[in-house]
């Protein structure tokens, strides 16, 4: 298996570390019984839990190119160092943009956030040269 089939893999325990820290913010927020019913007439949430959420969304919106990269690079057999550095560029700054975006910290999920679109850049370069 390729390092991105195996980062694709991976990406599976990502995606849900984001679910499971945006869904614990939530439920601090709201509490239990809101979360559980249908969520009419919620107020703005809590700083927490509104950045857990945006990051979570950030994340699903990369997540599909991602995805369609490492299947692509996987299928045409095109595994080099463009794909290979690109995939782990973009996976372990998605694991640092969560708590760089919970921080709060000027500019550096903005940072974190060019660093993983550079990787999808790269295994998009690596794909199609």
């Amino acid at each position: 298996m390729s390092l991105e089939m195996t980062l694709l893999v991976w990406s599976a325990v990502l995606v849900g570390a984001y679910v499971l820290v945006q869904s614990t913010f939530y439920r601090l927020d709201y509490g239990l019984m809101h979360g559980a019913g249908p969520r009419d007439g919620e107020r703005e949430p809590n700083v927490f839990s509104g950045r857990s959420e945006r990051a979570l969304r950030n994340l699903l919106e990369t997540y599909a190119v991602f995805v369609a990269l490492a299947i692509a690079v996987e299928l045409i057999g095109r595994s080099d160092g463009f794909t290979q550095w690109g995939s782990q560029l973009w996976f372990w700054a998605r694991w640092l943009y969560l708590p760089a975006y919970l921080s709060g910290v000027p500019f550096l999920r903005s940072v974190i956030w060019i660093v993983s679109a550079i990787g999808l850049i790269l295994m998009f370069f690596g794909v199609a040269w």
